[in-house]
C-alpha cells in the first residue's frame, strides 16, 4: 500500500507540474473552447497556473519524503478536493463547461477520498515505524 501512495503521490505531482507548465507558456490559448478573452484573462490564467505549477512541485516534495506525510497529502489533497467543489460551483451558476472539463472535474471529486485513505499508509509500514 505504502509503494501505491508514493507512486500515486509522484504522479499527481508530474501531472499538475505538467498543466501548470503547459498553461503558463500557452496562457489562454491552452483552454478549450475559450479562444481568445483578452490580456486580462491571459494574464491570470498564467499567474494561477505558475501557482498550479508549484502545487505540483509541493506533491513531488511529499513523495520525497521518507515517510510519505500523511498531513501533506491530506492538505494537498483537500486543495484538489476544493478545485472539484469550485468546479461544481461554476456548474451552478453559469451551466455546463466544455466538456473536457467535465472528466476533470470526477478527477477532482473522485482523486482526493483515496488520497485521504491512502494518506498514512507509508508512514505505518515497519520501516517508517523504526525510523521514528
Amino acid at each position: 500500500m505504502d509503494r501505491v501512495l508514493r507512486w500515486l503521490v509522484w504522479a499527481m505531482g508530474i501531472a499538475c507540474v505538467a498543466i501548470g507548465a503547459f498553461h503558463l507558456v500557452l496562457g489562454i490559448a491552452s483552454v478549450p473552447g475559450e479562444g481568445s478573452a483578452g490580456a486580462t484573462v491571459d494574464s491570470r490564467e498564467r499567474f494561477y497556473n505558475a501557482v498550479f505549477l508549484g502545487y505540483g512541485l509541493a506533491w513531488i516534495w511529499a513523495a520525497r519524503q521518507s515517510p510519505v506525510p500523511a498531513k501533506a497529502v491530506r492538505a494537498l489533497a483537500g486543495i484538489f478536493l476544493l478545485g472539484g467543489i469550485g468546479r461544481l460551483l461554476s456548474l451552478a451558476v453559469h451551466g455546463p463547461p466544455q466538456w473536457f472539463q467535465v472528466p476533470l472535474t470526477v478527477l477532482e471529486l473522485v482523486l482526493p477520498p483515496v488520497y485521504f485513505w491512502l494518506a498514512d499508509a507509508d508512514e505505518r509500514t515497519p520501516a517508517a515505524t523504526a525510523e521514528r
